[in-house]
């Protein structure tokens, strides 16, 4: 994963162990958090190493898992699981009353919570800050929006060198340095490394038919002789943007369009074929191939694009709910197969959109219009309205003929079919994942292009196992046959549900039916895993919440589901993740917290003796800034725990105390709950946030809680909230302000 670097975190991501963005809401107001963002987005952090930026679509957070079945009205009948009806009259007086219960409900929980006996610690205490005084300042409300309290963080952008030489990384803007440069990172560690940077542009700044341009974006070729640019990107939705394209070549510093004869083509999406020798595009939603190795020659894979058709790039919803990201183009490992989505909106229903403080036409208003809003209309598929028909179509770039679906028989219908993700599995064949739209029935289709053949080898019915939705893994990876490594056929790692829990497995050979080997298990959950496969040691890196639902640690094992191991402390509580190197013999490892955060590259087990980091690593950041801010700032008390509230149901939770907290009189009490499924409120993450700025300068009792819905602590805690959103968390969190207010009694236990 690849984040922003040399700047802080956005403002607006201030609080991210307590993120809600529900698609709908996300469409009206994305432009609006982007202009809260921009000031400390912008903000220099003064490092010396400045990291790459890579794709936008690697940013995006991870945390926004509502979606599918959980916003769907309840069925009816067994039947009408499967599909949606029109909410009728009585429906609506049934969802009206449900409010009006949750509502109740809550008032009681504030009401129980606020009058109890609260004077007291409620877990094991966890202090997030040191021992505070009246003479340190507070926590502003000014320093929590504008970014004060957030985290620096660098990235790594890893790229595999062209000799396969690994723990090479992409500089871009470092101070003394070259604009771009590829660069060893054992050389950060010791003068002695003999192999030198590689320039790839000497200067931010180049030059076409005399009009100067500094890139917003860039990827160098696989390998490393040519850098794709993009100049003038102009954001379209979360993750997707436009942008006019250029070529350089690195050893001539020649440049040219993309877009032949046409310098001011403005794209979609570009990207590199895997042999460097060809790029694909898409322009007006009509994907293109472009050789490089014949001149300009430019090959039209599709010609009927446009406002109902789509190539090569999702549409909006496909983009928020499904992809997370800008692409739909995947290009074969042998550069010969190109798969692209396409996506037939045209029963779909359109839906304005109101831009109040941009105009995406980039038209001025006229006088006297500048309070009304620009109105865009969208295709927008409601709940029981017409979803888009998509599907995967494959192009031959060496006999050039026309783009060609390969249907499996078995797979769902067009009008029930999600397309989910798509993995190139070797030169010719690939795995597509399929779920049906409520979400609960996942098929794994192998696809082999050059048969034209393609049928279900994986078939995952989440409504016979528990009644609960899937998640859907986009970080499946991909493991070849080695027969001097022991590994006889082709296979993938993926997460799976395992005995009520999320764990990886391994399956070999590609039609395997079943795992071959379950690499993880336990009353535990992996987090996007796999993190990464180190296929010289038959070793698979991941991170899970293995200690305790609030914590991440990195670990790892072998494909034969032998020697699990810790890569990160465990016998302390934390919340790590990792990036790791092109063939995982580094990695920059990232702790979160409960303290002031730090990040250092180190080496893994995968990386030989001889060619290491020094045992502590080499640190990349430290945070020095944040830790003085903290310790020179009342800060309050943090206490994490879980809590029994009845019927085997148990929840995780965060108190903050004033930082002069007297047990003797009563404090004002706020709870904080968001509970969207799948994610985490409550975790060991280092967070100073609005919550944090109510105990420490208004004095309240500030308790966050993670009811039923949750992540991390597997699909019996999760799935309860299908089709009763809003109704289990209340009655979670009406149990938990009975029992941790006025029960003297209460003895909950720390995660």
């Amino acid at each position: 994963m690849v984040l922003d670097d040399d700047v802080e975190a956005g403002a607006a991501a201030a609080d991210q162990d307590s993120l809600s963005t529900v698609s709908t809401t996300s469409l009206v107001f994305d432009r609006l958090q982007e202009e809260m963002e921009k000031p400390v987005g912008m903000r220099k952090t003064g490092s010396s190493r400045q990291l790459l930026n890579a794709d936008d679509e690697e940013n995006h957070d991870a945390m926004d898992d509502e979606a599918g079945p959980f916003l769907a009205a309840p069925p009816v009948t067994v039947e009408e699981q499967r599909r949606f009806k029109p909410m009728d009259r009585r429906l609506r007086c049934g969802i009206i009353g449900a409010v009006a219960v949750v509502f109740a409900l809550w008032l009681i929980a504030l009401v129980l919570f606020v009058s109890g006996s609260y004077g007291r610690v409620i877990g094991d205490e966890k202090a997030q800050s040191n021992e505070t005084t009246t003479d340190k300042a507070p926590i502003t409300l000014d320093q929590v929006l504008s970014g004060y309290w957030t985290p620096r963080s660098r990235s790594i952008s890893w790229i595999a060198g062209p000799d396969g030489r690994d723990g090479l990384l992409l500089e871009e803007g470092a101070e003394g340095k070259d604009y771009l440069v590829v660069e060893d990172v054992r050389s950060w560690a010791s003068a002695a490394v003999t192999e030198k940077p590689r320039t790839l542009m000497k200067s931010a700044v180049f030059e076409y038919n005399g009009t100067r341009h500094s890139p917003s974006w860039l990827q160098p070729s696989p390998d490393l002789e040519k850098v794709l640019l993009a100049v003038d990107k102009k954001k379209l939705w979360r993750h997707s943007f436009t942008a006019i394209y250029f070529v350089l070549h690195v050893a001539s510093g020649r440049v040219e369009p993309l877009v032949p004869d046409d310098d001011g083509a403005r794209l979609q999406l570009a990207g590199w074929s895997p042999t460097s020798d060809a790029l694909s595009y898409t322009l007006d939603n009509d994907v293109y191939v472009r050789s490089l190795t014949n001149g300009s020659h430019v090959q039209r894979v599709t010609s009927d694009g446009g406002p109902e058709y789509f190539y090569g790039v999702p549409d909006w919803v496909y983009e928020e709910e499904v992809l997370s990201g800008r692409t739909a183009t995947w290009w074969s490992a042998d550069g010969r197969y190109l798969a692209f989505l396409r996506t037939n909106e045209t029963a779909v229903r359109t839906f304005p959109i109101d831009y109040y403080l941009s105009r995406p036409s980039g038209q001025l208003p006229d006088d006297g219009d500048e309070a009304y809003p620009e109105t865009r209309h969208i295709k927008y598929p409601k709940p029981g309205s017409h979803n888009p028909t998509v599907d995967v179509l494959f192009y031959d770039t060496a006999s050039k003929g026309a783009a060609f679906a390969i249907p499996a028989s078995d797979a769902f219908p067009d009008d029930d079919r999600i397309v989910a993700h798509l993995l190139w599995t070797g030169d010719a064949r690939a795995l597509i994942k399929q779920t049906n739209r409520v979400g609960d029935h996942q098929r794994t289709v192998l696809v082999d292009v050059a048969d034209r053949t393609a049928r279900v080898v994986h078939d995952v019915d989440a409504q016979a196992i528990d009644g609960g939705w899937i998640d859907v893994s986009r970080r499946t990876a991909f493991v070849p046959a080695d027969e001097k490594r022991g590994r006889r056929h082709d296979g993938y790692v993926d997460t799976v549900i395992h005995n009520g829990f999320d764990h990886l497995a391994y399956f070999s050979p590609l039609n395997a039916s079943q795992p071959t080997v379950m690499l993880t298990s336990g009353e535990w959950e992996v987090d996007s895993a796999p993190a990464a496969v180190d296929l010289a040691n038959n070793m698979v890196y991941f991170v899970a919440s293995r200690q305790s639902p609030t914590q991440r640690h990195v670990y790892s094992v072998r494909l034969d589901g032998s020697d699990l191991r810790p890569l990160t402390a465990v016998d302390e509580d934390a919340y790590y993740d990792a990036s790791f190197s092109t063939a995982s013999g580094f990695a920059l490892v990232s702790y979160h917290g409960p303290d002031v955060p730090h990040q250092r590259l180190v080496s893994t087990p995968s990386s030989p003796p001889h060619d290491s980091l020094p045992a502590a690593g080499i640190m990349v950041e430290d945070n020095g800034q944040l830790r003085s801010r903290t310790e020179s700032h009342a800060l309050p008390h943090v206490h994490r725990g879980n809590m029994e509230i009845g019927k085997g149901i148990s929840v995780s939770y965060t108190e903050r105390k004033p930082p002069n907290f007297d047990p003797t009189r009563r404090h004002p009490v706020l709870i904080h709950q968001y509970s969207g499924p799948g994610s985490q409120s409550v975790t060991h993450r280092f967070s100073i946030d609005y919550q944090t700025f109510v105990a420490s300068s208004l004095g309240y009792l500030v308790v966050t809680v993670d009811a039923r819905g949750t992540g991390s602590r597997g699909r019996r805690h999760r799935i309860p909230v299908r089709w009763q959103l809003g109704v289990v968390e209340a009655h979670d969190l009406a149990g938990f302000a009975s029992r941790a207010g006025p029960s003297p009694t209460a003895s909950p236990s720390r995660p």
